[in-house]
């Protein structure tokens, strides 16, 4: 087995019967495992719904570090529509060949940087610094901001001791209150002016719902991002060939990027809370008790995907929930994509071949399954292309 191979955990549940379980501090978790009832139960959110009490539908529960609400995350419909309608065209921005640009100068200088070094360790050297800087660019503020970011280390609710810590948790919030007060005295063409500046329902949107957006915009995409940026530069060193493919066929990089997404699934799953007695996979479901969608084990549905445990770079149909599904599909895919596709692009002109002399593998722990997510720690070596 390849340094780089995710291996899939949920497979024999999968084909026996749909479904598992855990328990997320006394709180019950039934976990969904096949495409379909993922798709149909994410679909659903009259029956399934994401604005329970904030931070609940967050796996693992959030509810003990915050009481906002991150927005339009944990909100249904019909409010959900408005707010998603209000920011859509901030979050697709990624797309303008200005950003673009923008976003290759900040990958190209990193990637400067690690060619000078014997070794690099990804996660914080790499990974970190490439999303938090990136991030400067979708909130459209000042380059330096990103050094306080990445001195929050790469997650900004967990710890090694703790999978919610309130007092990690605590600086991120003062540091977006302290954000949104800045806005209000200084307004400028920054994410937290713009918020400030909207209109809901036909009155200005207030502080509480401006921190929802700006919760979300800064955790949803970090532990993520992460993993997808490691992830990939991990498969990369272990096949050279692929690396060499994307420079000899840049036509490819986009269809690569959704591959990678499937199968490296950055996000293992994402909760739902029951509105009323039902059943999943021929499983009853309690109201008022938890779901989780699981986007890992969806990722690897032999229903839908052909050889799933194997990385195919020609893979055409590819109808992967990598970013979720339904209403609330993830707000910053556009941003992660290009990350991804302007990352393999230049590593495919650069870099020759990649060496990895170090890892130490990052398992989350659902009880009945262990899951590699990526790692605490990998060290490699990028290697100039002569």
């Amino acid at each position: 087995m390849k340094k780089s191979d995710l291996p899939d955990p949920f497979e024999h549940a999968r084909l026996e019967k749909g479904h598992g379980h855990f328990n997320d501090q006394d709180d019950a978790v039934t976990m969904l495992l096949r495409l379909k009832d993922v798709r149909k139960t994410a679909k659903d959110w009259e029956t399934f719904q994401s604005g329970a009490a904030p931070g609940r539908i967050v796996v693992p529960s959030e509810v003990s570090i915050r009481d906002t609400r991150q927005i339009p995350f944990e909100v249904d419909p019909p409010m959900h529509t408005d707010y998603r309608a209000l920011v859509e065209a901030w979050f697709k921005r990624p797309d303008e060949e200005e950003y673009r640009e923008k976003l290759a100068k900040i990958i190209n200088e990193l990637v400067d940087e690690m060619l000078t070094r014997d070794s690099v360790e990804v996660v914080e050297e790499f990974s970190l610094k490439l999303q938090s800087r990136a991030l400067t660019l979708l909130l459209n503020i000042p380059y330096d901001e990103s050094e306080i970011w990445i001195s929050w280390g790469t997650h900004v609710f967990r710890s090694e001791d703790s999978p919610v810590d309130g007092k990690k948790a605590a600086i991120l919030y003062d540091y977006i209150d302290e954000q949104i007060d800045r806005a209000i005295e200084n307004p400028g063409d920054d994410l937290y002016s713009v918020l400030l500046a909207s209109e809901i329902e036909g009155r200005k949107m207030t502080k509480e719902e401006v921190k929802g957006v700006m919760i979300l915009t800064f955790a949803g995409g970090r532990d993520t991002v992460i993993n997808a940026v490691t992830n990939s530069i991990a498969y990369l060193a272990d096949h050279p060939a692929s690396l060499a493919r994307l420079h000899n066929e840049p036509e490819i990089t986009t269809r690569a990027v959704e591959e990678l997404i499937r199968y490296f699934s950055p996000l293992t799953h994402m909760g739902r809370v029951a509105t009323k007695d039902t059943e999943v996979c021929e499983h009853a479901v309690k109201a008022n008790t938890r779901v989780s969608l699981c986007w890992a084990s969806a990722n690897r549905d032999a229903a839908t995907f052909n050889n799933p445990n194997e990385i195919d770079l020609d893979r055409k149909m590819n109808p992967h929930v990598g970013f979720g599904f339904g209403i609330h599909k993830c707000l910053g895919a556009t941003h992660a994509r290009q990350i991804l596709r302007i990352l393999l692009g230049i590593l495919a002109e650069r870099v020759g071949s990649i060496d990895i002399l170090d890892y130490e593998e990052n398992i989350e722990d659902w009880e009945e399954f262990q899951r590699k997510v990526g790692y605490n720690n990998i060290k490699v070596k990028f290697n100039a292309k002569n």
